[in-house]
């Protein structure tokens, strides 16, 4: 069979499911916007001991909306369920984009597993608290771990409308949070956590490496390109509505913490109840059983965080599998749901498999029930973030590869200034994750952690470029389909626009 009979004959996803709004509402259920309130931010003041906070998520808000200015505008014209493989191939080349593939792979199918540790340690502790039953950790994570398998392999409408439902009860929770602790207030309105000084000083670095995790996920719009309604401005315009809510939801809700709490006893308490901080003060103000319903859905954010993450894995397998990377039966839908069935059953098996070792492990372990916590759940989300910023800033250097060789008509601002600007951003962002990452996993002193967790994502990359050259050498066909390149036709760009948050509109740059 020809190349070209073999490209007309390729795997397809879903398509014309997805509007703006579903998409934004999967991208958002990825960061988990009441995890992030309650666990990452507490976190972040009381490891950091800073009150800037909320201008890190602001910072960062802008560096991602700067790095989406390429990257969406690259979503345009590269339509492939695995986003930063094809951006980087196209860009960066072949080899670069078969390493940054099984780095994706790697970091995203940690930050989903990784989630089960504090899902499965919520559900239990929930459980407890209501009924008595001690129900093993484990146990919890398998329920939620079979209820992500089932939606995995039915439609991605059907994934949308449950995410839609529990971000928007997310949303609810925090915003009556806000609101009581803007009220309370034990020492007034203040916006001291707002300048700058309160965030650059001694330890901004680790307070940026936290913050970002909370917007992980920002980037999977594109990863589903080929289901959305409208290729060329769907993913681009869901993305930087999610950067944007966001930014400013977290920044809100950290600012409102810190007024909720008082601005000189906000690091202190957050230490001191570290992610039951919100619901500590929730009972402190509120009835008990919306105090209830909050612990609920904070246990159903982390699930829609493992939908959508899951989500993203099983199309990066699909993609890879359909280019020859990976086996071909990766490549496999549902001929029902148009779901890339091999794909989530592949990932829904690698995470049970991972839920057996760390069950096993913590059997007897001195960290008691908090063992998936400061184990499973720590460890892989910060292994995930750790990759998948170096696949940002790699991506926003393959944009300008990609732009200098087809312009699209696109101008200097998005084609060089921004990607080149997010490229320095992101790269230093890359830096301090690894100067901190031994704090942002929880370690005390030196540990083979330290450098071991960040080792699982790079040198299996290194091997996936070493991987792309045994198939430019031997599968000389395969290799010719690495990113799409001869699969999936570039979508003609109208001459002379220019991609914007707000829409496409005459180049002025």
């Amino acid at each position: 069979m020809s190349l070209t009979q073999q490209s007309s004959q390729r795997a397809a996803l879903g398509s014309r499911r997805l509007g703006v709004p579903a998409l934004v509402f999967m991208i958002i259920a990825a960061s988990a916007p009441l995890t992030v309130v309650a666990g990452g931010v507490t976190s972040n003041y009381a490891v950091t001991g800073l009150l800037g906070i909320p201008l890190s998520f602001v910072v960062l808000g802008a560096v991602l909306l700067l790095f989406s200015v390429g990257y969406s505008a690259m979503s345009q014209h590269v339509h492939n369920a695995g986003a930063f493989y094809a951006y980087i191939s196209r860009g960066l080349g072949k080899p670069a984009g078969v390493g940054a593939a099984v780095v994706a792979l790697i970091a995203y199918n940690a930050m989903q597993i990784g989630i089960y540790g504090l899902f499965g340690f919520a559900l239990s502790s929930f459980v407890a608290g209501a009924t008595g039953a001690d129900v093993p950790w484990w146990l919890c994570a398998g329920a939620g771990w079979a209820v992500v398998a089932l939606l995995g392999i039915n439609k991605v409408d059907l994934s949308a409308k449950v995410l839609g439902v529990l971000v928007a009860l997310e949303f609810l929770i925090v915003i009556v949070y806000d609101a009581l602790a803007l009220n309370v207030a034990p020492e007034g309105l203040s916006g001291q956590s707002l300048e700058p000084g309160s965030l650059f000083a001694a330890g901004v670095g680790a307070a940026l490496a936290f913050s970002i995790a909370a917007f992980m996920g920002f980037e999977s719009g594109a990863i589903y390109n080929e289901e959305v309604k409208d290729p060329r401005n769907t993913a681009r315009r869901a993305t930087f509505i999610a950067i944007i809510i966001i930014a400013c939801f977290y920044a809100f809700s950290a600012w409102a913490m810190a007024v909720g709490e008082g601005d000189s006893q906000v690091v202190a308490r957050s230490a001191e109840f570290g992610p039951d901080l919100i619901f500590v003060f929730l009972g402190e103000h509120a009835p008990g059983w919306f105090v209830d319903l909050s612990n609920l859905l904070f246990i159903t954010s982390l699930l829609a965080a493992l939908v959508a993450f899951h989500n993203v894995v099983a199309r990066y397998f699909f993609a890879l599998g359909r280019e020859g990377v990976l086996p071909a039966g990766l490549s496999r839908t549902s001929p029902r749901s148009q779901a890339p069935v091999a794909g989530s059953l592949t990932q829904s098996a690698l995470a049970l498999v991972l839920l057996g070792v760390f069950a096993a492990a913590g059997s007897g372990h001195e960290y008691g029930p908090l063992f998936p916590v400061l184990t499973m759940f720590t460890w892989l989300t910060n292994l995930g973030a750790f990759g998948l910023v170096l696949l940002m800033a790699l991506t926003s250097f393959a944009v300008l590869g990609y732009f200098r060789r087809r312009p699209h008509g696109h101008g200097p601002w998005t084609r060089t200034v921004a990607p080149a600007a997010a490229g320095v951003a992101l790269s230093v962002l890359f830096g301090l994750i690894v100067a901190n990452f031994e704090v942002l996993i929880g370690l005390e002193e030196a540990s083979i952690l330290g450098w071991l967790l960040p080792a699982i994502a790079v040198v299996p990359g290194l091997v996936g470029i070493g991987w792309a050259f045994w198939l430019r050498a031997s599968r000389p066909e395969v290799y010719a389909r690495i990113g799409g390149a001869d699969a999936v036709p570039e979508s003609p760009a109208p001459e002379n626009t220019e991609a914007s948050p707000a829409g496409t509109g005459p180049d002025t740059h």
